[in-house]
This record gives C-alpha cells, sequence and structure tokens, in this order.
C-alpha cells in the first residue's frame, strides 16, 4: 500500500501483525512505541515493526492518532467509522491528500507463517535502517509496480515485498553480527550453510549425522562440532526444530490432517508429531492449531 498524506496526520496500528515494513519514499515519519522514545524516519529509511503490539506512525510524536489500523487492515476514525473508502486514492493508494507531502509504502505480513517463527524471534520489536544503509533500490520497482492492474500483480507485489524484507533484515544483521542469529551466520559456513540448505530443502528426508555428513563430504565428528561450535546445538536437534516449526505453520490450515502434516515433515505417524510436539512446545498438535486461530 502507498499511502500519501499531508500533516497533521497519526496513524495507530494495532492490526496485531506479526511483522510489518515501511519505506519512506518522500517526506518524513515518526515511529512511536509505546514506552520506547520516538524514531524519525526521512526519505530512504526503512522500519520494520514486530508485533502484535501496537504502535503509531505520525507527522510528528505529539500529534494525536487520528487514524486507527486494525485487524485485518480494516481502518476507522477513533468512533469506530470506516475510513477506506473516504481515504481512497485509487489503486493501491491511500490517504488525506494526493498530493501530500509525505509518501510511505507498507506491507504487512497477517501470520506468522507468512513470515517465519524463526526470523520473528531473530528481531527487534522495531528495526530501523537509514537510506544507503540497505539495499533500498527495489522499493523503486514496487512503487512503480503497485499502479499496475495486470493479471498476478498480487502474487507479483507479494514476491516484491519479500524482496525488499529480505534485503533490509540481510543488511541490518550483515551492519552488526553482534545482531545475527547463529542461524543466520551459519549460512555462510563452508561446512554448516550446505549442510543447512540440505535439510532445508528436504526437511522429511529420514536423515542422520551420517547421511548428511556424506552429502557435505565431511566426517561426522567435524559436522557434529560445527553444530555445536556455531549452532549450539546438535544436527538432530536443530533438524527436530526445523521440522516441529513447519509443522506449526502447517497446523494453521484448517483442512491438513495431523497425518499429513506429520508426513511432510517427517515423522512416520501422527502419534510421533504429537509425541515431538509436546515435548518440545508444551502442547499438542490439535491444542497448538486452536490457540493459532486467535493468534
Amino acid at each position: 500500500m502507498r499511502s500519501v498524506l499531508s500533516a497533521p496526520w497519526s496513524l495507530r496500528i494495532r492490526d496485531e501483525a506479526p511483522l510489518s515494513i515501511a519505506v519512506v519514499v518522500r517526506g518524513e515519519a515518526w515511529v512511536v512505541l509505546d514506552h520506547r522514545d520516538p524514531v524519525r524516519l526521512g526519505p530512504g529509511d526503512v522500519m520494520v515493526a514486530r508485533g502484535p503490539e501496537p504502535y503509531t506512525v505520525a507527522d510528528h510524536p505529539g500529534t494525536a492518532p487520528q487514524i486507527f489500523i486494525n485487524p485485518g487492515q480494516h481502518c476507522t476514525d477513533a468512533e469506530g467509522r470506516s475510513l477506506e473508502e473516504i481515504m481512497s486514492l485509487g489503486t493501491r493508494s491511500w490517504g488525506n491528500d494526493p498530493d501530500g507531502e509525505t509518501m510511505i509504502v507498507t506491507g504487512t505480513y497477517e501470520s506468522i507463517r507468512a513470515v517465519g517463527a524463526r526470523l520473528l524471534r531473530s528481531l527487534p520489536p522495531l528495526m530501523v535502517l537509514r537510506d544507503g544503509e540497505w539495499g533500498g533500490d527495489l522499493v523503486d520497482i514496487l512503487c512503480r509496480e503497485m499502479a499496475r492492474e495486470d493479471l498476478g500483480q498480487e502474487v507479483f507485489l507479494d514476491r516484491l515485498l519479500d524482496l525488499v524484507v529480505i534485503a533490509a533484515v540481510r543488511d541490518w544483521f550483515s551492519s552488526d553480527p553482534s545482531r545475527a542469529p547463529a542461524w543466520f551466520l551459519a549460512g555462510a559456513d563452508p561446512v554448516l550453510g550446505p549442510a543447512l540448505r540440505l535439510l532445508e530443502q528436504d526437511v522429511a528426508r529420514p536423515w542422520t549425522i551420517a547421511s548428511l555428513s556424506r552429502e557435505v563430504g565431511v566426517s561426522r565428528a567435524a559436522l557434529a562440532r560445527r553444530f555445536s561450535t556455531v549452532l549450539g546445538e546438535p544436527v538432530m536437534a536443530y533438524l527436530t526444530s526445523l521440522r516441529l516449526d513447519l509443522a506449526a505453520d502447517l497446523l494453521r490450515e484448517p483442512d491438513t490432517t495431523v497425518a499429513a502434516v506429520a508426513h511432510e515433515v517427517g515423522y512416520g505417524s501422527p502419534f510421533a508429531l504429537s509425541t515431538a510436539f509436546k515435548r518440545v512446545r508444551g502442547v499438542s498438535p490439535a491444542q497448538h492449531r486452536a490457540l493459532a486461530r486467535w493468534v
């Protein structure tokens, strides 16, 4: 979505989305998280906000919220009246002034599955990169494509948004290695990188340390040592975590059975998946599915 705004304006974001991204194309904006200092964004700056806690984006930190973004991206005023038609500015554009001095491109991921729980756990509540600190060239393409109505355009825009998020997160991790989680750093490791890609590409395969080490071309001892040193956990514990993260995502699909999920992530039976899921996550797959409906 492209938002075009003239001051005064203030958006209270309370959509409970697990991840949102905003890039200031022109003008400026202030991001205010509860109990934190306001952060100013200028042209080319990007912010990534990890939900579900609410926050405010405004022309100035002191401007009271006038517009409320609710779950499902429903936009209302303070009295709950819909603003979606009133503030529409055409194809994928929205705001209070078509010639407004501030333009912000935003994207929202409304489910954890669309982002990945592992990535979410690695991010702070608010991540900010300044113009020049990240590869923001894709934003120009995204802005141009937003005005088009070609066949498959929504899918194309979704993939472009994914690339913008990847670019921002990658550059944020890379700019300060202390920020990066172990699994991100491991991707560049000559032993772990290939091993992790093999596991992710075929998570259901009945992997053993021996079979994985053969594929990577190192000894079992060397592979086990790299996992413990860099990732801080054994090979099979990492694989279990990977499988259960994927299972947790798949279980959000209402028509997917536990048996089908078990097969897809490499467990021989629903019972085997349920046992592992409850041991690691503290709830059964069925309980996780029920709880996920409210997240």
